[in-house]
């Protein structure tokens, strides 16, 4: 007769099987009826963290401290201090993490040689190192870590140790080296060797690893692994902000905005329900929809929640305080974070650093930057980075008078561009080619590529980038002539402050729709915000 199986038993199948939820309700029931051991009490503490009960989390982990320490299993009870230590400094509990810290210190004074929590303890310093800017000092302790993990066969520890080590050649510059690093970590955490935990850490680590080294097609690869890994998980919160985050940022890429902002929405859910580290993500990633669509106070509020995480929100915020004429405020911005950055953050920095310091005027300080982007560069770079490096480089050119050579630039960052399915900035290139032929005395060629561009950012609603191009052309906006008689009503309820649902319900239309009409409205005019299109309204006696 086969024994039933008891509520241990089906929680942990259910956590094998990542059923986090039907693990939680089982393992909690087992404890409530006689206790659990502490490894089970270490497993509901990962569950209770997956499904964003933060709290809880903790009050499980130290829980099952406090029994392995009672066990005499002091290594297993540092361990668990150490993952404390990670997830309360994570939650922003710096204090009870330097205390769990100072506890697991003591807890391995007396210890005779090294033990896999000695391992775990030096992620956490590791990270605080990569964090101050230290990049080599924290290649050392991750390096220390996984010489641990691999003399203990922790694979957990292991992954962590090498992904340290990975992300900090990248920071460090070393970013060929540090990618195959991450790569091969990448191998065990697709395999199902690392835990869930140290697996989803590993996922979003890396993908901010490919963003820094400007690897575009990497962060595909990685960003579509990290969604199947998710779906596997559904009821799963931690991570899967971070997950969406990922994907809005590369929707924005690739001209799909309308996703991107739904995705990056979508993303703030998860944080609500126990995803904090997807913050700074998904509200920079909204700021960046809205502030290249013209939604410039929508844009601003978006960046200071992200700000609130304690990261600057740059280059967004910059390029923020340039389509607000504030070009000095937003080189001072640029200039500071170039300063205090890093290698690999100073690189992904650059491209704006060039844009605002020739806005602002400073040709030189833009040649400087155009210069450092593209020193490192070879005909076998990443394809993102060439495309950086030459439409800044066209940029300058043009600032510097040279438009025969920028427009060479231009036309390379144009394909380069086209090839990776970029349309907003493939069509940046498109203007720079267009100015560069105009200032040579094409101008037939130059209408050619200013028709080109305005059409790539009306499709995109990008109005204030509309509004540039006719800027450039020196061409005027079209007035109200050139609007419908649909869109002459939707301009009246936007100057009435009225919000797009709200039209849609007083036009019988659907959203999408109105959205599509102020999109067309702000194009036609050369506007670049709802502000602007209700100032034109009035000045041009449309409202009364």
């Amino acid at each position: 007769m086969t024994t039933p199986a008891t509520d241990l038993d089906l929680g942990r199948s259910a956590f094998h099987e990542r059923r986090w939820s039907d693990a939680l309700d089982c393992l909690a029931r087992a404890d409530a009826e006689g206790g659990l051991p502490p490894q089970d009490i270490e497993l509901v503490a990962s569950v209770a963290m997956l499904l964003g009960l933060n709290s809880e989390s903790v009050e499980y982990l130290t829980r099952a401290h406090d029994e392995f320490l009672t066990m005499g299993d002091t290594d297993s009870a540092a361990r668990c201090a150490a993952w404390l230590v990670m997830f309360l400094m994570d939650m922003g509990e710096q204090a009870r993490g330097n205390g769990w810290l100072s506890r697991a210190k003591h807890l391995l004074e007396g210890a005779k040689g090294p033990s896999a929590a000695e391992g775990y303890l030096l992620i956490p310093a590791g990270l605080g190192s990569l964090r101050s800017g230290n990049a080599e000092a924290g290649h050392g302790l991750f390096s220390r870590a996984l010489e641990i993990g691999t003399l203990f066969h922790d694979k957990d520890l292991q992954a962590m140790g090498q992904l340290g080590v990975g992300t900090s050649r990248v920071s460090l510059g070393h970013t060929d080296e540090g990618l195959q690093l991450l790569d091969e970590v990448m191998v065990s955490v697709t395999a199902g060797e690392v835990s869930p935990i140290p697996a989803g850490i590993i996922y979003c680590a890396v993908l901010g690893s490919c963003r820094l080294a400007h690897d575009v097609h990497r962060a595909q690869e990685w960003t579509a692994a990290l969604e199947r890994w998710c779906g596997e998980r559904p009821d799963m919160v931690m991570f899967s902000g971070q997950c969406q985050a990922n994907r809005a940022e590369l929707l924005i890429l690739h001209g799909a905005w309308d996703e991107a902002l739904s995705v990056a929405r979508a993303a703030e859910g998860r944080i609500r329900k126990g995803d904090p580290d997807a913050t700074f993500g998904s509200w920079y990633q909204q700021g960046e929809v809205l502030r290249l669509r013209g939604w410039l106070e929508e844009a601003g509020r978006a960046y200071a929640k992200a700000a609130e995480t304690g990261f600057e929100p740059v280059p967004g915020i910059a390029y923020l305080q340039l389509a607000q004429h504030k070009a000095s405020r937003a080189q001072a911005t640029m200039r500071r974070a170039l300063e205090g950055a890093d290698k690999a953050n100073r690189r992904r920095l650059l491209p704006a650093v060039v844009d605002i310091e020739l806005a602002a005027g400073d040709v030189a300080a833009a040649r400087i930057a155009a210069d450092e982007l593209s020193a490192p560069l070879h005909r076998e770079s990443r394809p993102l980075e060439l495309a950086l490096a030459a439409l800044a480089a066209a940029d300058v050119l043009l600032a510097e008078r040279n438009p025969v050579a920028s427009l060479q630039q231009s036309r390379r960052a144009w394909r380069i561009w086209y090839s990776l399915e970029a349309p907003y900035q493939a069509a940046l290139s498109r203007v720079l080619a267009a100015r560069a032929c105009a200032a040579m005395g094409d101008t037939d060629s130059a209408a050619m590529e200013f028709e080109a561009a305005t059409a790539e950012f009306a499709d995109l609603g990008a109005t204030p980038a509309v509004a540039k191009v006719l800027e450039f052309s020196g061409e005027k906006p079209q007035g109200t002539s050139s609007l419908t008689g649909r869109e002459l009503e939707v301009l009246r309820l936007i100057a009435g402050g009225l919000a797009n649902r709200t039209i849609a319900r007083e036009l019988y239309l659907s959203e999408k729709t109105v959205a599509r009409h102020v999109s067309n409205i702000l194009s036609k005019l050369g506007v670049p915000s709802r502000a602007a299109a209700t100032g034109y309204a009035f000045e041009h006696g449309m409202i009364r």
